[in-house]
């Protein structure tokens, strides 16, 4: 087999490769580190072809190992059955509000009986499994191979590790009741409007969505109801279920009150 640009073997890792960033800034710079940047197997999976790339046949085979996540991730997640995913930055500090705000929230559903998932990364996603770890009740995260290597954070009792995105996101649905998103940047909004997609065409139900913090939501919902929803391209039922709020109880209350996860747990 000829060897490509994406079938490549890994050169082995400097031993002067710098630690982990801590900051942006700090990221930045080590990105320009030569080897610090990694081929993922999603970039592999995604690439298009080239004429002369033999690796393209082997894509088919790629299959069997997108199932083995699958299969991986079902059995590890199967007793989460009152999950609530909280998504936001990767980049919010441990002294900004939303990182407490974040941190309360997860708290309050935790001891409410919901498990709480998230991406398991640091900001947004810490202080929520901190929440959780903290109330002494399930903390999952779904963290995922990156380019850039990034740690779990500390508060998971249940860490799972996905090369693809794609089966990550399913296991955030598969096992959620519930949405809470707080700011965040470019995937944040991939997994709120993927929710609200799957709402919208009837693929998932009784799926309420909390954006939290009104201030960062309400420039974006006004352009959804000035333009999305007046030019027809939704209709407003769509936006039913999305609640924005600046309060962790009411966040909590809502999920509870419109989540289904009561009822089908014979809780209130």
């Amino acid at each position: 087999m000829a060897e490509t640009q994406a079938n490549k073997p890994r050169k082995q890792k400097d031993v002067t490769k710098p630690s982990e960033p801590q900051t942006v800034a700090q990221a930045k710079q080590v990105e320009k580190v030569p080897e610090y940047w990694q081929l993922t197997d999603d970039e592999v999976l995604l690439r298009s072809p080239e004429p002369e790339d033999e690796y393209k046949t082997s894509d088919s085979w790629r299959v069997f190992r997108i199932m083995g996540e699958f299969v991986g991730g079902f059995d590890s997640l199967a007793t989460i059955t009152r999950g609530i995913s909280i998504f936001g930055s990767a980049r919010t500090d441990e002294d900004d509000p939303m990182y407490e705000a974040a941190r309360e929230t997860a708290r309050l559903l935790a001891e409410n009986g919901f498990e709480i998932i998230t991406g398991g990364g640091p900001g947004i996603m810490e202080a929520a499994n901190r929440g959780a770890f903290e109330a002494g009740k399930i903390s999952v995260g779904c963290n995922i191979e990156l380019p850039f290597e990034q740690l779990p954070n500390p508060y998971q009792n249940k860490s799972l590790s996905f090369k693809y995105f794609f089966v990550r996101k399913t296991m955030f649905i598969k096992y959620s009741n519930a949405y809470v998103i707080f700011p965040g940047g470019f995937g944040t909004m991939d997994e709120l409007f993927e929710a609200l997609t799957l709402i919208q065409t009837r693929k998932i139900r009784n799926f309420p969505v909390v954006l939290f913090g009104s201030q960062y939501w309400q420039g974006m919902l006004q352009w959804i109801t000035s333009m999305m929803l007046n030019e027809g391209n939704i209709s407003s039922e769509d936006l039913g279920l999305i609640h924005l709020t600046d309060s962790p109880k009411d966040a909590v209350e809502f999920i509870i009150r419109t989540s289904g996860a009561g009822e089908k747990n014979g809780s209130e």
